[in-house]
């Protein structure tokens, strides 16, 4: 039997995540289990009439920003800047992925304030806890609410799940999305970005599906990892992958990242993105190869390319004049 208080904080998780999903226009399978479990616990109903959705999409609104690690502010805080807007309109910066060690550093706020600062940034607000009640109240949430633009810093991304997933700051990110906003974030604010937490295992980064899973979503059915050459984790992804086999996988490689619009996303930045999702395209070719379901192939995207993100496929060249939230189909 549920105490009251536990139930209280059961239901209060629950409202804050069906506001999510009702700004973010999307139907979730899982969401709706779960708004059903107190019932079903006591009615017997079977579960297994769900059906799963593995629909790939962006945020219906607004503009992502993710990048692989070992971002160089002169080439990505100058598009940050462009995304928002302008130099003037206020940011928030959230750093609560970091270590607690890092984050007691005495001049650890000026000194991020100042590196955007450096690039023109006016309003800046530095927003961290990790005590989930206060992640819940209104008073917190308000520079949020104000914000045109939130940059998510690296470090271990189950710190932001275990601080802020299905709280009000997640529910005002997803409003920040829904009147038009940009979050960026680099490595750990990276992956937070997508549906599933690729090495959300509170141990290791090394283990690929960890005792975190779930992430921030503002994509829908991906799974997003970073550092990926460096580090050589280009096969790594299949350890996700032969798991969930319905998710679209993307790797980023440090110092590159994608600008998600909607449905695509664009790669901009030095290096490559990997893209995991069941074909193999050749550029040169132009021609993009079905896989066996054996297969575990990836190819790579270089910058300017465009990737549709609902339809799983590269844009190609033939439809870049095309608007970049409608690509023709195959």
């Amino acid at each position: 039997m549920f105490s009251s208080h536990v139930l209280f904080l059961y239901l209060n998780d629950l409202i804050t995540e069906f506001k999510i999903e009702m700004l973010q226009h999307q139907t979730n399978t899982n969401f709706l289990k779960k708004l059903l479990i107190p019932f079903i616990v006591f009615s017997g109903i079977s579960l297994s009439g769900f059906s799963q959705q593995n629909i790939t999409q962006g945020p219906a609104n607004g503009k992502l920003l993710l990048i692989g690690g070992n971002a160089e502010d002169q080439v990505f805080l100058p598009k940050f800047k462009k995304l928002l807007g302008g130099k003037d309109k206020p940011i928030v910066i959230i750093p609560t992925a970091r270590s607690k060690e890092t984050m007691r550093e005495e001049d650890f706020a000026e000194r991020h304030k100042k590196r955007f600062k450096k690039y023109g940034f006016t309003d800046i607000t530095i927003l961290h806890t990790r005590n989930r009640e206060v992640a819940n109240s209104k008073e917190f949430v308000k520079p949020l609410q104000k914000a045109k633009g939130v940059w998510i810093m690296g470090g271990r991304q189950w710190r932001l799940v275990d601080a802020y997933h299905n709280t009000l700051v997640h529910l005002e990110l997803v409003g920040l999305l829904h009147r038009g906003g940009v979050i960026a974030g680099t490595s750990a604010g990276a992956t937070i970005q997508g549906s599933f937490l690729v090495r959300g295992d509170t141990q290791t980064n090394t283990i690929m599906v960890g005792d975190h899973k779930k992430s921030f979503a503002f994509i829908e059915n991906v799974a997003v990892d970073q550092h990926l050459i460096p580090r050589n984790r280009h096969f790594d992804m299949f350890e996700v992958l032969d798991q969930y086999p319905n998710l679209l996988g993307i790797g980023l490689d440090e110092n590159t990242g994608i600008i998600v619009r909607n449905n695509t996303f664009k790669v901009i930045g030095e290096n490559y993105v990997a893209i995991y999702d069941g074909t193999r395209w050749s550029a040169e070719r132009d021609t993009i190869y079905e896989l066996n379901k054996d297969e575990e192939q990836f190819y790579f995207l270089n910058k300017g390319d465009r990737y549709n993100l609902k339809k799983r496929h590269v844009i190609r060249e033939d439809e870049t004049n095309k608007k970049i939230s409608e690509p023709e189909a195959k």
